[in-house]
């Protein structure tokens, strides 16, 4: 069987390489790790995590829900992988970053038909391959992307949440719950009164940022999905209660009333250890986020693991460029999956690489194209992909 080079090895790139090596097909696995970090990635393992360690919901009802079990029905390998390492997270599917990213990692490089190279692929290359690096591809490979499609990357700027220690949260002046009781109490509450939350949202609207080099600001366009708290607050003192913020669904067992505002904070990992502070994405400076953020009820005395990061990602204008299975219209030979095709989330970039495989193994056998309705998650969102009509495709 021909064999497929994939380069890259995030969600999408395993799961392109997992679908074609289950399909018979042998395949040489490219991943710039451990030789080579992006300025965002800092674990030598596959499938790495970054901004969230939450795969959102897992009621079928809900869309991230549904896509998730046709996901499973096809044979993704990061689903299976999510729910082997999940921990508490209300009606969420959240995992331990670490044993999820090791899981995908070792069932990666111990199949029989997938072959690892480790270092930085820096231009296009020859035969079957799919193209899964990332916003964050290097500079080198998309710059010989960008010369490929002859037409402009979409750019704009994504932002990670803090980590706090589990042991510096001052548990008396929180309370366990998830929103509308889905779940078994896993979410950690801090609940704002309203003179304290107008307190932090001045504070916070008016927190000094990290500044952006000069390429960063010709090209700063903030992701309203993944939107720095910090911007969001400055759209105005009740923005944030509209949003990650928002109190419904949640009483405080002191007060037996919902809170004004509440911050919630999602278990990060397994042990119970670190927690995320959900929605909280920011380009703050570290004492800025610390001086900040310790205003939030509970964590007072907090200590961060991780600060938030922000960084920029890079997009292409796919519809122009790919067909729904994610190939080249200009050189079918060539796919591209996950992120930089323009899908947002971690399950979502994985589903573009699982297509991506399926499709490249049809073709190799010899099959009919695959064709999903679109009344299904994954046929939806690979038409949109493929023929939005929006005059702004981010």
């Amino acid at each position: 069987m021909t064999p497929v080079t994939v380069v890259g090895a995030g969600f999408a790139g395993c799961e392109a390489a997992w679908t074609l090596a289950q399909n018979g097909i042998p395949v040489t696995l490219w991943e710039m790790k451990p030789q080579k970090f992006s300025p965002a990635h800092h674990s030598p393992d596959f499938a790495e995590l970054i901004c969230s360690n939450s795969f959102k919901a897992s009621r079928l009802e809900s869309a991230a829900g549904l896509l998730k079990a046709e996901m499973e029905r096809l044979g993704s390998l990061c689903v299976p992988c999510a729910k082997e390492t999940a921990v508490a997270a209300g009606g969420a599917l959240a995992v331990d970053r670490d044993r999820f990213s090791a899981l995908v990692t070792e069932k990666i490089r111990s199949h029989p038909l997938i072959t690892v190279r480790e270092g930085e692929v820096t231009e296009i290359l020859d035969g079957n391959v799919i193209i899964a690096t990332g916003p964050l591809t290097s500079e080198a490979l998309s710059a010989a992307i960008g010369e490929l499609i002859s037409a402009e990357y979409l750019s704009f700027f994504d932002a990670a949440a803090p980590i706090v220690e589990a042991s510096s949260i001052d548990m008396d002046k929180v309370f366990f719950a998830a929103r509308y009781g889905r779940g078994d109490d896993d979410y950690i509450n801090c609940p704002f009164d309203k003179e304290g939350y107008e307190k932090f949202a001045e504070e916070l609207a008016n927190a000094e940022s990290v500044e952006l080099k000069e390429f960063e600001k010709r090209d700063f366009k903030v992701y309203e999905g993944c939107m720095p708290i910090e911007v969001m607050a400055r759209r105005g003192a009740d923005t944030m209660r509209f949003g990650p913020l928002k109190p419904v669904g949640l009483r405080d067992p002191k007060t037996g009333h919902r809170p004004w505002a509440a911050v919630q904070l999602r278990r990060e990992n397994e042990a119970g250890t670190l927690y995320n502070i959900v929605g909280f994405q920011t380009n703050l400076k570290f004492p800025e986020q610390k001086r900040v953020f310790s205003m939030i009820p509970g964590l007072e005395h907090a200590v961060f693991a991780r600060y938030g990061v922000m960084h920029r990602n890079t997009f292409m204008n796919s519809p122009k460029l790919l067909h729904a299975d994610f190939s080249l219209r200009s050189d079918p030979r060539i796919f591209f999956a996950g992120q930089m095709t323009g899908v947002e989330g971690y399950m979502e970039s994985a589903s573009s690489g699982l297509i991506a495989g399926i499709a490249m193994a049809r073709r190799l056998r010899g099959l009919p194209p695959l064709e999903l309705p679109e009344t299904t998650m994954l046929g939806a969102l690979t038409r949109y992909i493929s023929s939005s009509t929006a005059e702004d495709f981010q």
